[in-house]
């Protein structure tokens, strides 16, 4: 899936508005939520847009933002970052996040990303987002967590079953599972924090 669209810069960019319309409200959540006040640096993982970067950025002036994805991506977000007149607070740059490590940064971001990803790949990113870190960063997951008990977050469950139909072996996951697997990374302690609907903030601390 992820092949063709990145093939075809006219649907690449309509996905991606897609994508920005459904998390605008999440980004926002998080924007007020989390407490910023203890970090100057962001780096958004699979940045897309650039649209929580921005949405950061704007709200907190003394973040500094980074936006990142693939090549075929970063000019998309250029032309955002321009548009809101935040160059040289957000950048746009281009990555591989499954063959280059992170870029540091005192918050690493994923918006609506791990879940893509069978349970391998999701530590593998994880654990990248450790590296990235210093002590006391702070690594976010943004996506629809499933409650512990799996009986309350009906849409979490059923995107979980959307990905795995998908994408053969994607699946969304628990604020327990999240805090299992930052464990094993070597994070400290974690936290979620609920946003728009059913979506959340799940929070990893270095």
């Amino acid at each position: 899936m992820f092949e063709a669209l990145y093939a075809d810069p006219a649907r690449l960019e309509q996905f991606m508005e897609a994508m920005s319309g459904i998390s605008m409200g999440n980004f926002v959540a998080f924007s007020e939520k989390f407490d910023f006040s203890g970090y100057k640096t962001l780096a958004d993982i699979g940045g897309a847009t650039g649209q929580l970067s921005t949405i950061i950025a704007a709200r907190h002036p003394h973040m500094r933002c980074r936006t990142c994805d693939l090549p075929e991506v970063q000019q998309i977000a250029e032309q955002r970052v321009r548009a809101q007149n935040l160059d040289g607070r957000v950048t746009a740059e281009a990555i591989d996040f499954f063959a280059d490590e992170f870029p540091k940064a005192d918050v690493i971001t994923m918006g609506m990303i791990l879940h893509d990803w069978n349970l391998e790949n999701k530590k593998m990113l994880i654990g990248k987002a450790f590296r990235a870190l210093p002590p006391g960063g702070a690594f976010v997951a943004i996506e629809n967590i499933i409650d512990d008990e799996r009986r309350q977050n009906a849409f979490g469950l059923m995107m979980s079953l959307n990905m795995l139909i998908e994408f053969g072996e994607a699946f969304d996951f628990t604020g327990a599972q999240f805090a299992a697997w930052c464990q094993e990374a070597g994070f400290s302690r974690s936290e979620i924090i609920p946003l728009a609907g059913p979506a959340s903030a799940a929070v990893a601390y270095k």
